[in-house]
């Protein structure tokens, strides 16, 4: 007896809904990591330590773009095979993909713990910080395998249709995340070093519990060492390329972020921005589950040449994704002191004022976020690499970096930080271009290289 793909025959809103809740509540709680060590750090430990913890975050971001290229990529892939019908195709680049992060985690680690003081210093350590970021750096990197493979797993057993359990180890990985916090670093008084171990420790269980995925007898990808042609993991990989580009970017425009808020604010600057940044990720990861989602429908309808249903899926996606906006914007309007506050200890209150004054110029980038970011998938999913990964430099590197850069030395009496949110404009109006370009109707596998369409509703 075959399970049912419901990203191919179920009506599409009640599937919209089976794909994106798991998805948002499992990135959610994959993001929290960070964030609830920000929480505990913020209050049990102090400014400074928050302020170290943030400026280690764009290695990470880095590291974590280079594996959602290779997962994404390899999941689009893969979707696109599964709607084919053919699951040895779709086992072969699992396979590939799971082996190439293995590789990864290992030639990382070893160059960053070999270049470690040169990394940190680069990141923007001050001397003040430098101790800090190192303790929290070193036990955080013996456990970044497990986050990656975490990472890796998480896509492709969403693809093969078991969201439920994807969703639910993370968010054993965030429980337990919270309950080391509070018991090295509130009860313990562990500090930096506290949070690091929680943080390590609860993104080991999250793989156990994605491992017995290997053990369901009606799945339809199975990992196999022997492997042959490997071009295809690069090509896969190139397909997630804006993935790539989205984490990466936006972790250099954060080193940027970080090193303008050192030579204008200070430390204190770095902290401010640290609080905004964990608001930033809760409401990105909202919106980006839309587009993640998406990947997983698009990939396989597009294999199986169902345009009505893509079609009706980006209008579902579109509508959720500006009622998330929405709200979101409303809370950081009406509870912004409530909300920074949650993140620092009462006595710091020339950074809780500056942290406010930055979420009342950076709340407009949640209008059209997840309309831009529900594109990016889109096109990613339809194997459109090129235009997809335009957006995304666009939305992450270039645009950000320029107007940054001008506000700073062109306008130093004007807030840089407003560069954010008009980056997300500008960018928001080119991806509408890509979608009318590429929206679902009878020329779009011409446009894509497949020409024998068959229209399915």
């Amino acid at each position: 007896m075959t399970r049912t793909n419901h990203a191919l025959t179920s009506a599409v809103l009640p599937t919209f809904y089976r794909l994106w809740i798991p998805s948002m509540l499992g990135l959610l709680a994959l993001s929290t990591a960070n964030i609830v060590d920000g929480l505990f750090i913020g209050n049990y430990v102090g400014a400074t330590a928050l302020a170290a913890v943030n400026l280690i975050i764009p290695f990470f971001g880095i590291l974590f773009g280079l594996v959602f290229m290779l997962a994404m990529g390899g999941a689009v892939r893969a979707g696109k095979y599964i709607g084919e019908g053919d699951y040895a195709a779709a086992s072969g680049i699992f396979s590939k993909t799971l082996m190439a992060v293995v590789a990864l985690a290992a030639t990382v680690t070893a160059l960053a713990l070999v270049f470690e003081t040169t990394l940190l210093r680069g990141l923007g350590a001050t001397d003040e910080v430098l101790p800090l970021m190192q303790t929290y750096f070193r036990i955080t990197m013996g456990f970044v395998w497990a986050q990656l493979l975490t990472v890796t797993l998480y896509f492709f057993v969403r693809l093969d249709g078991y969201p439920a359990l994807a969703a639910v180890a993370l968010a054993i990985g965030s429980a337990i995340n919270i309950g080391l916090d509070y018991l090295f670093i509130a009860y313990l008084n562990q500090g930096i070093a506290g949070a690091a171990w929680a943080t390590g420790i609860s993104q080991t269980i999250p793989l156990l519990v994605l491992c017995s995925y290997f053990l369901f007898r009606k799945r339809h990808l199975y990992f196999k060492w022997q492997q042959k042609g490997w071009q295809e993991l690069f090509q896969s990989a190139f397909n997630g390329l804006s993935e790539f580009v989205n984490e990466v970017s936006g972790s250099i425009i954060a080193l940027v972020l970080n090193w303008l808020f050192v030579l204008r604010y200070g430390i204190e600057g770095v902290a401010a921005f640290t609080v905004l940044n964990y608001l930033l990720v809760i409401g990105m990861m909202m919106v980006f589950s839309i587009g993640d989602a998406g990947g997983v429908f698009v990939s396989q309808n597009f294999g199986a040449r169902s345009l009505e249903r893509i079609r009706r899926f980006l209008l579902v996606s579109a509508a959720n994704a500006m009622l998330i906006a929405l709200i979101f914007v409303g809370l950081l309007v009406g509870f912004t002191e409530q909300l920074v506050t949650v993140f620092l200890q009462e006595d710091e209150s020339s950074v809780i004022a500056l942290a406010v004054e930055l979420v009342s110029w950076i709340w407009p980038v949640f209008l059209v976020n997840g309309l831009t970011m529900i594109v990016t998938s889109y096109l990613t999913a339809l194997h459109l690499p090129v235009a997809s990964a335009l957006i995304a430099m666009s939305r992450g590197l270039i645009l950000p970096a320029v107007l940054l850069v001008s506000f700073f030395v062109l306008l130093p009496e004007q807030p840089f930080i407003v560069a954010i949110p008009l980056a997300e404009w500008l960018t928001f109006g080119l991806a509408l271009f890509f979608l009318w370009r590429y929206f679902p109707n009878t020329t779009l596998f011409e446009r894509t290289g497949q020409s024998d369409i068959t229209r399915a509703t």
